[in-house]
């Protein structure tokens, strides 16, 4: 199978939070990307609700739920506020990430073995409730075996670090560590998503080179190229920057 796009909409709710009009709407985005052929729907929210809601979680699980093909993802801390969602909304995937309360975004993996412990409770938690785990983890081939010994399902490969090499002299290096680290996920018997700051200019060789990833989960780039060329057209060019299987 060719690897599945989930569209981050964390930047759709940031635009309408700041009016009390409703607009832009998440759940209207949520249509128009799936429509277009995205392979699912990602969101974060955080304590603070800056811009995913309870709300709009919600509305996404019901929306969701019309579109049987597709999967929904939530991201979050699990000693925040995401074991909620887990529970109430039961999500096809839901993604541990290590973010603080007052944290701009995301930066880094889970650090073992000093997280090991406090994290087997909560993912047995949530795949018990249903939901696929999934680990926030940097490109450390060494970690992969401890994310499949909490009981991870996957792993999220941080990719920021690529996405500052790509186009200068580390590139190479760069990709080789996070081509090494899925492998010795995949070695592990873990799957492989990745996620942050990809975009159109750096998927496709990231992809290349880093081969059985399962799921990008892309949201500023996207929805920043959407506001210029709209939804239609930018899902299907970075489906287009997916290598077919």
């Amino acid at each position: 199978m060719t690897t599945a796009l989930s569209v981050n909409l964390n930047k759709v709710a940031l635009i309408r939070n700041t009016r009390h009009l409703g607009i832009p709407s998440v759940t209207r985005a949520a249509i128009l990307c799936l429509t277009a052929g995205a392979h699912g729907i990602t969101i974060h929210p955080r304590p603070d609700a800056r811009h995913i809601r309870s709300s709009d979680a919600y509305e996404l699980d019901q929306l969701l739920k019309q579109w049987p093909d597709r999967e929904f993802n939530i991201e979050g801390n699990p000693f925040h506020n995401l074991m909620e969602f887990v529970e109430k909304i039961k999500p096809h995937q839901v993604t541990f990430v290590p973010d603080g309360q007052d944290q701009f975004t995301s930066d880094h993996g889970w650090q073992f073995p000093d997280d090991a412990n406090r994290l087997i409770p909560l993912i047995a938690q949530a795949k018990f409730f249903g939901s696929r785990v999934s680990l926030f983890m940097d490109a450390d081939p060494s970690a992969m075996k401890w994310a499949k010994q909490v009981g991870a399902d996957r792993v999220e490969l941080y990719t920021e670090p690529y996405a500052q090499a790509h186009g200068t002299s580390q590139q190479s290096q760069v990709l080789r560590q996070f081509a090494d680290a899925a492998l010795a996920a995949q070695e592990q018997g873990l799957e492989v998503n990745a996620g942050h700051d990809l975009n159109l200019l750096n998927l496709k060789d990231f992809l290349t080179a880093v081969v059985g990833v399962k799921e990008v989960s892309i949201g500023h780039a996207l929805i920043s190229d959407a506001l210029e060329m709209g939804y239609q057209k930018i899902i299907q060019s970075y489906l287009d920057c997916i290598p077919a299987s």
